[in-house]
């Protein structure tokens, strides 16, 4: 016998069709979700390690400032303490100035000549005395010219005054500018290499 299928095959099969749409679509969605989900956790994570890589720079970064700010601050102490020892060396290299200006004032004094005040501002020394003529506080001058460690002397007033101490006597109160000589860097190694010989 003759089977005759009454059943309207063609909506079945757009059925069909459409069940496997809708799976193929919802597999899509689902697919398309998880790709999603992944592409995401993955960025995040990216975004995550450059973030730490961020951070670790930052910490990185201000440690080096403060190095930074501790090398600043040791180099100013080492140009303050380089200052320091420069003027304690200079100080050094001149503690004999004072020895060897009251060494020469006692060699280049004449007779007749009293010195009353001695004032020394770096260089220049001040001289307040009284001589017995002008030719003495001349004398004076040509001494202290011809000295190794004084020079250029100036007179900056004479006058004539009257010493109680001395019996009202008439005397040549006079003021005298002279500076002092450092010997130049060649005579301080000649001195030095003649010293370890």
């Amino acid at each position: 016998m003759i089977r005759i299928n009454l059943l309207p095959h063609r909506e079945e099969k757009r059925r069909q069709r459409r069940q496997q749409f809708y799976l193929l679509a919802g597999a899509m969605v689902v697919l398309g979700a998880l790709i999603g989900v992944l592409v995401s956790t993955i960025i995040g994570g990216v975004i995550e390690a450059q973030e730490d890589k961020n951070n670790f720079l930052k910490t990185e970064i201000a440690k080096l400032d403060k190095d930074i700010a501790e090398i600043k601050r040791l180099r100013s102490q080492i140009d303050s303490l380089l200052a320091r020892k420069q003027v304690i060396e200079s100080l050094q290299g001149h503690r004999a100035e004072t020895v060897h200006l009251l060494n020469e004032l006692v060699r280049q004094t004449p007779e007749g000549v009293f010195l009353r005040s001695i004032k020394q501002n770096g260089l220049k020394v001040t001289l307040i005395g009284y001589a017995q003529s002008n030719a003495r506080v001349s004398t004076l001058m040509r001494n202290l010219d011809g000295s190794e460690y004084l020079g250029q002397p100036t007179l900056v007033e004479i006058k004539t005054a009257t010493l109680k101490e001395m019996d009202d006597r008439r005397v040549s109160e006079f003021t005298l500018d002279i500076s002092l000589e450092r010997p130049k860097e060649e005579d301080k190694v000649a001195v030095a290499g003649g010293a370890v010989k």
